[in-house]
């Protein structure tokens, strides 16, 4: 068997992460390089391996039968890769829990309420990595992981069934007839435009409307790629936000929030995905899982 140059491997690591996002521009941001030099490495893998990775076409990419079979194997493998490296590293400390989640349910939900768990367990340290607006729930470095979608996974338990709620400021409230459905002709719309892996930009929006029967523009607006970034811009008057109830709460109860309409289904929650079990992990579940139907406006997910 011929040996596989060095360069090779590092562009089929590349071609891997570029396969998942089905994006360049996406690939370049998660490896913190040039979307040209994700480009050029595709491409010169591509002219080693004597056939196409993807298909080029004006709305993006998409793999080829040849790319779409070395793509199964080649995720599959650095997967088992990053399992073992997990495996042979020091092992988590039994009172040390590894989470990773987004920022806008870590500061608005998780954070507030864990006092409460660390009074119940100060033996047992959390660590959170909350530092991108969406989660890969199948990084394995992590013990837990607490991932925003519509659809269950599959190693997954639903933590939090979630709901939307239209926010705005108390001034910004007092400035339309909400009982008019011509007011969202003028009303500014602030979004959330990465609710989950591969939403279109105004899917909350253009749910609730639906939801509502209301006919507007739900693509109009300013676009934040965090729920909690829209709910700031809301509160300092820059139009009304789609908010998660789970994250609304205190923002509601303070003042700095008010809304004129009654919280609809999500028909999407927060999974807990497990990687790793221990005490420490089974008692930090238990606790999240009762805190979490504590303050669960909704008991389950369409």
């Amino acid at each position: 068997m011929p040996a596989i140059k060095s360069s090779t491997l590092s562009s089929l690591a590349t071609f891997e992460v570029t396969a998942r996002f089905s994006s360049f521009t996406k690939a370049a941001e998660h490896l913190h390089i040039t979307t040209g030099a994700v480009s050029q490495q595709i491409r010169q893998l591509e002219l080693q391996l004597n056939f196409p990775l993807f298909n080029r076409h004006s709305r993006g990419i998409m793999l080829t039968e040849q790319g779409q079979m070395l793509f199964d194997v080649v995720h599959q493998s650095l997967t088992d890769i990053q399992t073992m490296i997990a495996k042979l590293q020091q092992p988590t400390a039994e009172g040390e829990i590894r989470l990773k989640l987004t920022p806008s349910f870590a500061y608005k939900w998780l954070v507030p309420r864990l006092q409460d768990f660390y009074q119940q367990h100060p033996e047992i340290k959390i660590r959170t990595f909350a530092e991108g607006a969406l989660v890969d729930h199948r990084e394995a470095g992590y013990d837990l992981v607490i991932d925003y979608c519509r659809q269950p996974h599959n190693k997954g338990v639903l933590l939090l069934p979630e709901g939307l709620q239209p926010v705005m400021s108390p001034e910004y409230e007092k400035r339309f007839n909400w009982n008019d459905p011509a007011c969202w002709r003028q009303v500014t719309l602030l979004h959330d435009a990465m609710p989950w892996r591969d939403a279109r930009p105004d899917f909350e929006w253009r749910y609730w409307f639906e939801n509502m029967n209301l006919k507007a523009d739900s693509e109009q607006g300013h676009y934040f790629n965090r729920t909690d970034m829209a709910m700031a811009a809301a509160e300092a008057g820059l139009g009304v936000a789609m908010a998660r109830c789970a994250l609304l709460k205190n923002d509601l109860t303070s003042g700095k929030l008010v809304s004129p309409f009654a919280p609809v289904s999500a028909n999407a929650g927060y999974y807990l995905i497990s990687h790793h079990h221990n005490n420490a992990i089974e008692c930090f579940i238990e606790w999240l899982q009762k805190s979490a139907e504590a303050c669960s406006p909704f008991t389950s997910v369409q």
